[in-house]
C-alpha cells in the first residue's frame, strides 16, 4: 500500500519541480540532525579519546543557560546522572547526560594524570599507576547501563511512532492529488488546503531515509494545487507577500548571525532558520531570486567562517601533536641517561615531572593519532618509573641491611657502655665506630634514630670513664679501703668442716677482690702478694687439693667475665684449648704407659721407669685440672 502511494506521488517528474516551486532545495546541505549525532558521538566517546575532542563540539551541543559540568566533583556529577536517568522526557535528558558523561570523563582523567605526579616523586611502577575502578566508577557505569537500555526502548518506540506518522504524511499526500483532481469551489478547495498544510506541519517526525522524498513530493504537489485551482491573483498576491516578508526577517536574522562571536551558536541558529525557511511558502516571482540570493549569501559567509573555524582548529592540534612529539622524544632521551646514583635519580625524576606538567597543558590533537602519540609518551613514563623502582627496591633492601648491621653494633656498643675496664672496652669502641664508618646509608627514617643510639651508648661509656679519670685518686682511695676490709673479713672468717662450702667461700672472696676497681699504683703488687698469701694460708689450713686451688682462679677469672661482650667468644676459645689440650695429654698417658711394659729388669731400666711413672702421675694430675676447668666451662654454658 506505502510502495504504491509513493510510486503514484512520483507519476510527474519530480525534476521539473526546480523551474516552478521555490528555490529551497539548492541551498547548500547542512548536516542533518547535527546536535543528535554529536550527543551519539559523546555518549560512546571513551577517556582515552576524550582528550582530542574539542570544546567547540561540546559547546555546540551545550544549550543556552546550562550548567557548565566541569565545576562538579564525580561523585555530584553521578548524583546528577541518577536524578537525569529518573527523569521520563528523554530528549530533554539526553544532552544533559552526554555533558555530565564527558565532564565526568575529564575529572576522571585529571585524577590520573594527578596520580602520576604523585606516583613520580614516590618512584611508583607501571602497576602503581594502573586505573582500577572505584566505587564511583562502578555507580557511574551502572547508571549509563540504565540510560542506555533506556534510550534503545526510547529509539524503539520513536521508530515505531515515525513509521506511523510516515503513514499519516502519506495519506495526506492522497489527499493532496484527490483535492487537486476535485470540481469543488475555490474557497471550499483552499480551505481544504489548508488545513491539509496544518495536519502536515503538525505531523512529526519521519524516518529519516523518506524525508527528502516526501518533502519533494510534498511541495511538487502544492505547486501543483496553485496551478490546479487558480488561485485569484489578490489571495495568491497576499499569501505571497506574506511569505517574503518572513522570508525577509529571516535574511536579517540570518545576517546579524555575522555577528555573533560564537561561531558554534550561529551555525546552530543558522539550521534553525533553514529549517523555518523551508516552511515558508512562495515569495512573489520578481523577488524569488533576490531574496534566495540574500539569503544564500548570508548562509555561506556563516558556513565560510565556520569552515575557517575549525581549519583553525586544526592547524593547532597539529601544532600540539608536533609539540607533543618533542615531549616524547624528550622523555625517551631522559629514559636512556644513566642513573647511578640518588641524585641522578632525582634530576632525571624532575625532568620526567616537568615535561608531564607541560604534556597537560598543550591541548588536543587530531583524534585518529591522540591514542598512539599518549601512548607512546606513557610508554616512556612507565619504562622510567618501573625502573626507578628496581633501583630503588634494590638500595632500600641494602639499606635495611646496613640498617641490621648497625643495630647489631648499636647493640655491643650498648653491652659495652657500662664496662669499666677502660682500655680494652675503649679499643673496642674505637674499633666498632671504625666498622660504623665501612657500613653504607640505612633508610632515611632510621639514619638518624639508629646514629643516636649508637653515640648515645659511645658518650655514655666515654662520659663515665672522663667522670673515671677526673675523680680517679679518690676511687682508686676508696677501692684500697674496700680490700683491706675484704682482706680484714677474711683473716676473722671462721670456716666449717664443709669443705665444699669452705672452698666457695674461698670463691667468693676471691670474686669480690677481683670485682673491686683499682687501687694506687704505689699499693697494687703489696696488696695483691698479702691477699694470694692469706688465700693460700687458708687453703692450707683447709686442706684444699691442687686440683682445687687451681681451679679457684680459673674460675674467678670466668666469673670476672659475665658482663663482657665477648665473653662468649673468649669462653667457646678457652673450651676449645682445653679440649685439645686433654685429649693431647691422653694420648701421651697412653702411650707411656705402654712404653713401661718394655723396660727390662735392670738398674738403668728402673730409673727410666720411674722417670715415666713420675711423668705420667704428673700428667694425670694435670689432666684432672683441665677437666676440673673444662667442668666450670661447661657450667658457664659455653
Amino acid at each position: 500500500m506505502e510502495n504504491s502511494e509513493n510510486t503514484s506521488a512520483q507519476e510527474e517528474p519530480v525534476t521539473g519541480v526546480e523551474t516552478t516551486m521555490d528555490q529551497t532545495e539548492k541551498l547548500e546541505p547542512l548536516e542533518e540532525s547535527l546536535e543528535t549525532t554529536l550527543v551519539d558521538n559523546l555518549e560512546e566517546h571513551s577517556d582515552e579519546h576524550l582528550e582530542s575532542l574539542s570544546e567547540a563540539a561540546i559547546e555546540q551541543i551545550t544549550p543556552e543557560g546550562e550548567v557548565n559540568y566541569e565545576t562538579f566533583s564525580r561523585p555530584e556529577l553521578v548524583d546528577m546522572l541518577e536524578k537525569a536517568v529518573a527523569e521520563t522526557d528523554f530528549n530533554a535528558i539526553k544532552t544533559k547526560i552526554a555533558l555530565i558523561k564527558v565532564a565526568y570523563l575529564k575529572k576522571k582523567k585529571e585524577e590520573s594524570l594527578k596520580k602520576y605526579e604523585t606516583v613520580a616523586e614516590e618512584g611508583g611502577s607501571k602497576e602503581d599507576l594502573a586505573p582500577e575502578p572505584d566505587a564511583i566508577d562502578i555507580r557511574f557505569n551502572d547508571l549509563f547501563s540504565i540510560y542506555k537500555t533506556n534510550k534503545a526502548k526510547h529509539l524503539e518506540e520513536q521508530e515505531k511512532i515515525k513509521q506511523e506518522n510516515l503513514k499519516k504524511k502519506f495519506l495526506i499526500l492522497d489527499e493532496l492529488k484527490t483535492l487537486i483532481n476535485s470540481e469543488e469551489t475555490l474557497k471550499k478547495t483552499y480551505d481544504e488546503f489548508k488545513t491539509l498544510q496544518e495536519r502536515w506541519k503538525e505531523v512529526g517526525m519521519v524516518p529519516r531515509t523518506e524525508i527528502n522524498n516526501l518533502w519533494q513530493n510534498y511541495h511538487f504537489l502544492v505547486e501543483k494545487f496553485f496551478e490546479k485551482v487558480k488561485l485569484n491573483k489578490e489571495l495568491k498576491d497576499l499569501d505571497l507577500r506574506k511569505n517574503l516578508e518572513a522570508k525577509m526577517s529571516l535574511c536579517e536574522k540570518t545576517e546579524e548571525l555575522l555577528l555573533e562571536t560564537s561561531v558554534i551558536k550561529s551555525f546552530k541558529k543558522l539550521q534553525k532558520f533553514h529549517e523555518e525557511w523551508k516552511e515558508i511558502g512562495p515569495v512573489p516571482a520578481d523577488k524569488k531570486d533576490e531574496i534566495w540570493e540574500r539569503f544564500k549569501t548570508a548562509t555561506d559567509k556563516i558556513n565560510d567562517r565556520r569552515r575557517e573555524h575549525y581549519s583553525l582548529i586544526e592547524g593547532d592540534q597539529l601544532k600540539n601533536l608536533e609539540t607533543k612529539t618533542a615531549l616524547c622524544e624528550q622523555a625517551e632521551e631522559t629514559l636512556n641517561l644513566p642513573n647511578e646514583t640518588i641524585k641522578s635519580w632525582q634530576e632525571n625524576t624532575n625532568k620526567i615531572n616537568d615535561l608531564l606538567k607541560i604534556w597537560k597543558t598543550i591541548g588536543p590533537v587530531p583524534q585518529q593519532v591522540n591514542a598512539e602519540i599518549w601512548d607512546r609518551f606513557k610508554s616512556s613514563l612507565d619504562s622510567f618509573f618501573s625502573i626507578k623502582k628496581e633501583y630503588f627496591d634494590k638500595l632500600k633492601e641494602q639499606q635495611l641491611h646496613n640498617y641490621n648491621l648497625k643495630v647489631e653494633l648499636c647493640m655491643q656498643a650498648e653491652a659495652l657502655k657500662s664496662s669499666s675496664d677502660w682500655k680494652k672496652t675503649t679499643n673496642e669502641l674505637i674499633r666498632l665506630q671504625g666498622e660504623w664508618k665501612k657500613i653504607g646509608p640505612v633508610p632515611k627514617k632510621h639514619s638518624d634514630k639508629i646514629w643516636k643510639r649508637f653515640r648515645a651508648a659511645c658518650d655514655d661509656f666515654f662520659n663515665a670513664k672522663q667522670a673515671y679519670f677526673t675523680n680517679i685518686q679518690a676511687n682508686e682511695g676508696d677501692n684500697l679501703n674496700k680490700k683491706l676490709e675484704l682482706m680484714n673479713r677474711l683473716k676473722e672468717y671462721q670456716f666449717g668442716e664443709d669443705k665444699s662450702a669452705n672452698l666457695e667461700v674461698l670463691k667468693n672472696f676471691q670474686r669480690e677482690w677481683t670485682e673491686i676497681g683499682h687501687v694506687p699504683m704505689k699499693d697494687k703488687d703489696k696488696l695483691q702478694n698479702e691477699f694470694r698469701t692469706l688465700v693460700n694460708e687458708h687453703l692450707d689450713k683447709l686442706k684444699i687439693s691442687e686440683v682445687e686451688l687451681s681451679t679457684i682462679n680459673f674460675q674467678a677469672k670466668f666469673d670476672h667475665l659475665k658482663n663482657d661482650p665477648n665473653a662468649r667468644r673468649t669462653i667457646s676459645k678457652e673450651r676449645e684449648f682445653l679440649f685439645n689440650k686433654i685429649s693431647k695429654m691422653k694420648e701421651e698417658i697412653t702411650l707411656w704407659e705402654n712404653n713401661i711394659g718394655f723396660f727390662a729388669k735392670s738398674k738403668s731400666a728402673a730409673l727410666v721407669k720411674e722417670e715415666f711413672e713420675n711423668k705420667i702421675n704428673k700428667a694425670k694430675s694435670e689432666l684432672k685440672v683441665l677437666e676440673a676447668k673444662m667442668k666450670i666451662l661447661k657450667q658457664q654454658g659455653a
